[in-house]
């Protein structure tokens, strides 16, 4: 196989690329969201999923949670790149698999229809954490709050049903017990 020109590591098909997701701890000031971004796009890193938030009013710090794919290279290299960003104060990267960590995602999905398709919407919807926001006589719209793949799950699920929109947040993530991320 040729030998590649670009200056960033190209996995090979013998490098397992994983899922991780960064939590980065940014100054909340205008262009930083564009450069932490930038620094995924300019050296060609797919970001899957965001979420960023003020999380600290008074220290004016926001929280970024980013979901990517990619070997233990890449990710330590991502990791070493955003630790260097000037508004970067703390860097944290976990595997999707990591039992410690909870992630999760929120979506409404929008559903119209008759009562008894409607139900039976709702029905399969039951064992996760549905929340109905609105409610007319031929629509309603739901929360849920569920791991992604589960509400890739219920959204496929409810298609067929009356789906004609949805929204989605990006992962958010939280270390299990009184431990913070590191």
């Amino acid at each position: 196989m040729p030998k590649s020109k670009s200056a960033y590591s190209v996995p090979t098909k013998k490098e397992k690329s994983d899922t991780y997701i960064f939590v980065v701890w940014v100054d909340n000031e205008a262009g930083v969201l564009a450069r932490v971004v930038g620094l995924f796009s300019g050296r060609g890193y797919n970001i899957e999923s965001l979420a960023v938030a003020e999380v600290d009013a008074v220290k004016n710090i926001s929280r970024i949670t980013i979901v990517t794919t990619g070997t233990p290279q890449v990710i330590d290299q991502i990791k070493l790149q955003l630790a260097k960003l000037v508004p970067v104060h703390k860097v944290a990267e976990f595997k999707r698999e990591d039992k410690n960590v909870i992630f999760k995602e929120m979506a409404l999905f929008k559903i119209t229809g008759k009562k008894k398709k409607m139900e039976k919407c709702l029905n399969a919807c039951k064992k996760f954490d549905l929340v109905i926001l609105d409610e007319t006589k031929t629509s309603k719209v739901i929360q849920i709050t569920a791991l992604r793949r589960e509400i890739d799950k219920i959204s496929k699920k409810l298609k067929p049903w009356g789906l004609i929109s949805a929204s989605r947040t990006g992962a958010v993530a939280m270390t299990r017990g009184a431990k913070i991320f590191n």
